[in-house]
């Protein structure tokens, strides 16, 4: 029954025509990337500022001669994904159009009325940037059509859409849309002992699918947004009056908790139970995980701020760089250019299409 499940899962995403096959840096090549040296650094700008401030502060930190050194269990970084170090923008965060994709291309699976009508306003949106053309509200949403997934049929079916092509970018496909700049930064901070977590806004498992065995970040350093989990038997039961059955197993639930701003912090405390001394994200909605790390630390500490103000290569936001800018000074974030810092971002070979 379960492969059956499987198949059918697998045929609904090929259904989807309008996505192709890629041609980008394949994930086995992007997990390959090493950088344990400044000099190892081949995907940001000469000069870079940025990414000089990151080296002078791991040479430092990583100094036991140093008064700023930090001993090996506390080197922990936290990092943002979508927009941080994934693509967001073409056109739209990957868990966005996983969602529209289950929603609206899928025969195998028929939406409820209001999350159908919900994914063609969305679709409607990513093309006008018009915001009345959202029908619905979005909160609660974000799990509602994999509700009853297994584990692994949810894992097959993001699998299967990460070999989808983006929109905009040739050459690039959703599971490799990754900037490369940014890899180089995990395996920097990874080849000098420092602990990676991503902390997402997107569905934990999701999270989990795109990074973990390419980024080699354990499970268990991914902390995103929940959907339930219950046992397969157990319907509407609380989990607190249900005992797992022989022949049970587990499957997805609804909505439980999303992970953004003080979320961020809170996933933090709660999973990790010590303060990064670095952070990286993108928006304001990673405002309080970045003034978290640098805010009352024992150690010396440092939070970077990616700006989306690549236009040529990338689908930047011009009105949006200039508040993030002011963002970032205001709190005394190290500011990213991805136009001016990134000596390439995704690979020569993918270049923006329209």
């Amino acid at each position: 029954m379960r492969k059956k499940i499987l198949a059918a899962l697998t045929a609904g995403l090929i259904a989807l025509g309008s996505f192709g096959i890629a041609d980008a840096m394949p994930r086995d090549q992007i997990a390959k990337i090493q950088v344990k040296k400044a000099k190892d650094f081949k995907y940001w700008t000469k000069g870079s500022v940025a990414n000089q401030k990151l080296v002078n502060f791991v040479t430092d930190v990583t100094n036991k001669n140093s008064k700023n050194f930090i001993p090996v269990e506390d080197r922990l970084a936290v990092f943002d994904m979508d927009g941080t170090i994934l693509c967001e923008t073409a056109p739209y965060p990957f868990e966005g159009m996983l969602w529209i994709n289950r929603a609206l291309y899928d025969e195998n699976y028929t939406a409820s009325e209001s999350d159908r009508n919900f994914a063609i306003g969305l679709e409607k949106f990513i093309k006008t940037k018009n915001p009345n053309d959202i029908k619905g509200s979005s909160e609660n949403r974000q799990g509602s059509v994999f509700v009853g997934m297994t584990n692994d049929e949810y894992a097959t079916y993001v699998e299967k859409f990460m070999q989808k092509s983006v929109d905009g970018l040739s050459n690039l496909n959703f599971g490799e849309s990754f900037y490369l700049p940014m890899i180089e930064v995990i395996k920097y901070l990874q080849a000098n002992d420092f602990k990676v977590y991503i902390i997402s806004g997107s569905d934990r498992n999701l999270v989990r699918i795109l990074v973990c065995d390419m980024l080699k970040i354990p499970t268990n350093q991914i902390i995103g947004t929940d959907m339930k989990i219950l046992a397969s038997n157990q319907g509407d039961k609380d989990g607190r009056k249900y005992n797992y059955r022989e022949d049970d197993y587990l499957i997805r639930g609804e909505f439980f908790f999303k992970n953004l701003n003080m979320n961020k912090v809170v996933g933090i405390a709660r999973e990790i139970g010590k303060q990064p001394v670095l952070a990286f994200g993108n928006s304001d909605g990673d405002t309080s995980m970045l003034n978290y790390a640098i805010n009352g630390n024992k150690y010396k500490s440092l939070s970077f701020f990616l700006i989306c103000d690549d236009m040529e290569r990338e689908f930047g936001d011009i009105k949006k760089a200039d508040k993030c800018i002011k963002l970032a000074d205001n709190n005394g974030w190290i500011k990213i250019s991805m136009r001016d810092d990134f000596k390439t971002i995704y690979g020569d070979n993918v270049k923006r299409s329209k």
